[in-house]
């Protein structure tokens, strides 16, 4: 007969409360900890839950982090980061499904709000890329690059790349400042220039760039024009 410890059923219990109740109030390493139960079928996985936190700060941190970065963890091994990285990249084509196709973007608070869920809370400088036909209507929306938003051949291409693949006629840049400045960077300036200058000959308008830390949101198109363009954004969490 097998020995009951205190962690008999323990998995059985929260995933009942999840489906009751949902992840309201619940600490990060607990949310975790359930994750971990569909990458790790045996044992108890709560001290991981822990050290990840402890390791990365936060739930987001870990869902962050890079797949080598999550493997150096004992106890976490290729499968297990895969299945955190599913997460965020699941998160990111549902939102993309939410706020599809044929949604009107006529300003950079609109297009901010379609972005806003792809960038808010980021660890990493994420870039993306919003297209819209000629009559503004959304068209989807792209991660162009991972790291530095500096005007690099890849970026540029990348851009490019998208836009045409869906027959863009107006684009929105945007990425994150992890700094936690949301004023536009000379190099922010430099890029929008770039892109603008390398997107036009295909057709396609580069609206506006955006620039995006927490709660905030800059236009570098009004920057340009002397104002902040700083606007106070409505977030998943507050919809």
């Amino acid at each position: 007969m097998s020995k009951k410890t205190i962690h008999t059923g323990h998995r059985g219990r929260v995933k009942e409360e999840f489906l009751t109740r949902g992840i309201e109030g619940w600490p990060d390493h607990r949310v975790l900890e359930l994750i971990l139960f569909y990458a790790i079928p045996q044992g108890d996985v709560n001290p991981l839950a822990h050290e990840l936190i402890d390791r990365f700060g936060s739930l987001s941190g870990a869902l962050d982090a890079l797949p080598e970065e999550l493997m150096k963890v004992k106890g976490m091994g290729e499968h297990s980061a895969a299945m955190l990285k599913l997460f965020p990249a699941v998160l990111g084509r549902y939102l993309e499904g939410r706020t599809g196709p044929g949604r009107l973007i006529h300003t950079a608070a609109e297009a901010g709000h379609v972005l806003a869920p792809y960038l808010y809370g980021a660890r990493n400088e994420m870039v993306y890329i919003l297209c819209l036909d000629a009559k503004e209507k959304l068209l989807g929306v792209r991660k162009l690059s991972e790291g530095n938003i500096g005007s690099s051949d890849v970026t540029i291409r990348r851009a490019a790349e998208e836009c045409l693949a869906l027959r863009a006629t107006f684009c929105y840049l945007a990425h994150n400042h992890v700094s936690g400045v949301a004023l536009p960077s000379p190099e922010d300036l430099n890029t929008t220039q770039v892109i603008r200058a390398a997107l036009e000959p295909l057709g396609v308008r580069l609206v506006d760039h955006l620039v995006f830390v927490d709660g905030d949101l800059v236009s570098i198109r009004e920057s340009e024009a002397g104002g902040r363009g700083g606007f106070r954004m409505i977030y998943p969490g507050q919809w």
